[in-house]
């Protein structure tokens, strides 16, 4: 009699499989942790320049679309010039290498003009360091002549706390500077590896950019392949969801954060502040920071001034107060607008988590990608609301009393009423359970 397996014993046999193939794997995980984790490094090494490719594409896909669409369709269109399939990947490519061309000549103008002028702001500072500290104590002694004793006392104070900034300068800094040095030179191959992949990136980002239209259309196919037409839709609209919310909250990030520092250094510049450039960069690039970024940035700022003169430490911190208005009021909305659709709490709760797991860099990522977490609970929370047919508005339920379990009905009470010990911790068992075990109150069945 020859035997027919059920559907049953299939899945049987496939359960049995993938238990046996986890618990494999788990012994290895445990056992072999030092060999997945170099594993694990020599594949990322290996999928490193088609990383920094995929990062490179993202990020100038839409200067890249801007070229495209904005200059050159346009201007081929007045001239009524049509392009077949061959005549756009030409476009394309165009557009790409144009916005290669910029941003590197961008990035190396900010470099030759900044990188110089940080150079010798630290290095002006270091040298004129005590000089900053006797214009500090000569102010102050002006401020406080009135009062000998807190005189005095303010005066020792900046003597310790100078002596031990020399210190930190002499001891600390200035071997940390050298070692740095020295861990450059030889780490010159760290260096190399890095230009070498940042090269093959941009090779690669080359090719992602002028086969995007097929890499989307392979993957919408996949994802109609694998799922459900209507699940395939849903993962569709989350995607591009995540690339509006992320995309967009990153680059006007980046375009705000750049936007500060040119009106910082242009304030400066006209108040007569030193270090102009120098504090627009340490402004600017602490900007990217949500909510923290502009305090990161303006308290050591305001120290450096106020250690050249004290008055223009006071008028820089009116200064940035005015400018972080302006930008969180006028300009950074119309930059990165509503992206995110978190409250103020919901914010500063992501960047300390996205900053206490990853650091500076999970402090600016923090914030999209919360918010794309609570997109998804928060729709998820609205489907399973739909099912019971109740609304999904959360300033309905402000006042709420309770549900109707037999209308779905809300209730709504203006006051307060006590809640008796009866109607809470209330724990309702299955009605089969509660027929067939009937308790009175002696305890007896």
């Amino acid at each position: 009699m020859k035997f027919k397996p059920e559907r049953k014993h299939l899945q049987w046999g496939i359960t049995a499989f993938l238990v046996i193939a986890a618990a494999i794997l788990f012994y290895y995980v445990i056992f072999h942790m030092g060999s997945l984790k170099s594993g694990i490094s020599l594949l990322f090494s290996i999928l490193t320049p088609l990383i920094y490719g995929a990062v490179i594409a993202y990020l100038f896909w839409p200067l890249v679309k801007l070229f495209e669409r904005k200059v050159f369709f346009p201007l081929f269109s007045k001239m009524k010039v049509t392009f077949k399939k061959k005549g756009q990947k030409v476009i394309r490519l165009v557009s790409i290498l144009l916005t290669l061309f910029l941003i590197i000549l961008g990035i190396y103008i900010l470099m030759a003009m900044l990188i110089p002028q940080i150079i010798n702001s630290i290095m002006n500072i270091a040298d004129n360091f005590p000089r900053y500290i006797d214009n500090i104590q000569t102010w102050l002694s002006d401020m406080l002549k009135e009062h000998p004793d807190m005189q005095t006392s303010v005066n020792d104070m900046i003597n310790s706390l100078s002596v031990k900034a020399e210190d930190w300068m002499t001891h600390d800094l200035v071997p940390q500077l050298n070692s740095l040095l020295k861990d450059l030179s030889s780490g010159l191959m760290g260096i190399v590896n890095f230009l070498k992949n940042l090269i093959l990136g941009l090779i690669v980002s080359i090719y992602i950019l002028l086969s995007k239209e097929s890499i989307t259309g392979n993957i919408k196919k996949g994802l109609y392949a694998l799922f459900k037409p209507e699940r395939a839709n849903h993962i569709i609209k989350d995607i591009r969801y995540i690339d509006k919310t992320f995309g967009g909250y990153i680059i006007g990030m980046l375009l705000d954060s750049l936007n500060i520092a040119v009106l910082c250094y242009i304030g400066t510049t006209l108040l007569g502040m030193p270090y102009s450039i120098f504090i627009s960069v340490i402004v600017g690039v602490t900007n990217v920071i949500p909510f923290f970024g502009p305090y990161l940035g303006a308290i050591p700022s305001a120290i450096l001034i106020f250690m050249v003169d004290p008055i223009q430490a006071l008028y820089f911190i009116i200064f940035i107060f005015i400018l972080q208005q302006i930008d969180g009021n006028f300009i950074a909305p119309r930059i990165i607008g509503d992206s995110t659709g978190m409250s103020p709490l919901m914010v500063l709760a992501a960047i300390m988590i996205g900053g206490g797991m990853f650091g500076i860099p999970g402090m600016v990522i923090g914030v999209p990608v919360f918010a794309i977490i609570c997109t998804i609970i928060r729709n998820y929370v609205g489907s399973l609301l739909r099912k019971k047919k109740l609304p999904t508005d959360h300033s309905l339920y402000t006042n709420v009393d309770h549900v109707d379990s037999d209308t779905n009905e809300i209730i709504y009470s203006n006051t307060k009423k006590d809640v008796t010990s009866d109607e809470v911790f209330c724990f309702d068992f299955d009605e089969e359970t509660s027929s067939s075990s009937k308790i009175d109150k002696n305890g007896k069945e």
